[in-house]
């Protein structure tokens, strides 16, 4: 277990150093729908250009992503991936053996576009850890822009319709969703406060704990078809951990 955390900070960190790389480079992070959580890497001139101009895999994968959170997993057939990617069935068979194969490969394909978005977000530019916690709250209600199909997680969606019919996608949605929590995990132990016995442990529970808020208002804003009972959770998440931070100034309050 130790070692599979150990294997998803080096991601987060290959993550950021990747973006870094490109924006030194004159590259900017394009991103086809503002609040859809996955980036492109283009120059001005790819961005214009024919998407015939990126790889087929790549298009499928970025079909997947749109296509099962507008329809869901079930609700979309090879046909509606290959239509959405402007690929014959022939190319997708040529990639992935099957529509399951597909799935695990974009939630991985998410997991790390999602990673390169929020490790270039500005709240990481903060100053303290208790700062960018926060930061990092205020911006997931930020982004929550749009239809459901937009702001909503694609790892989330697709565990809810396949944790029983399909336990390779619900292994790799856990690992995305768990996988970002652990980019929490070190700015939420050096913001708690010094009398916390357990720290480390502490911190990787609350980090999941966003998750586990963020994927709950996520299916509440479906379920109402309103974006606003989302934000609503999400700033009490917010207030939730500025408790956590100064309990004694939040009592007073």
């Amino acid at each position: 277990m130790e070692q599979e955390r150990e294997a998803l900070v080096s991601l987060v960190d290959h993550c950021r150093l990747q973006t870094q790389s490109f924006k030194k480079a004159g590259f900017f992070v394009f991103d086809n729908k503002p609040t859809s959580w996955y980036a492109f890497f283009m120059t001005n001139e790819q961005a214009s250009a024919n998407l015939v101009t990126v790889p087929v895999r790549t298009r499928l994968l970025d079909a997947a992503v749109l296509v099962i959170r507008e329809k869901g997993y079930c609700g979309t057939s090879v046909d509606d991936l290959c239509a959405a990617a402007g690929v014959t069935k022939g190319a997708f068979f040529h990639h992935f053996k099957s529509k399951e194969e597909l799935a695990v490969a974009a939630a991985d394909y998410w997991t790390v576009n999602a990673n390169a978005l929020f490790s270039g977000a500005p709240f990481q530019q903060l100053g303290t850890a208790r700062e960018r916690v926060l930061g990092y709250i205020d911006f997931r209600a930020e982004i929550i822009r749009g239809t459901a199909a937009q702001f909503t997680c694609l790892a989330g969606t697709m565990a809810q319709e396949t944790f029983q019919t399909s336990p390779t996608i619900r292994d790799a949605c856990y690992a995305s969703i768990s996988g970002h929590a652990v980019t929490l995990e070190r700015d939420i132990a050096d913001a708690l406060p010094g009398h916390h016995i357990d720290k480390a442990g502490s911190a990787r529970s609350l980090a999941l704990h966003t998750q586990a808020v963020l994927q709950g208002a996520f299916i509440l804003a479906k379920a109402k078809n309103d974006p606003a009972i989302a934000i609503d959770s999400i700033a009490h998440l917010r207030r939730y951990f500025e408790f956590l931070f100064n309990p004694q100034t939040s009592q007073g309050e």
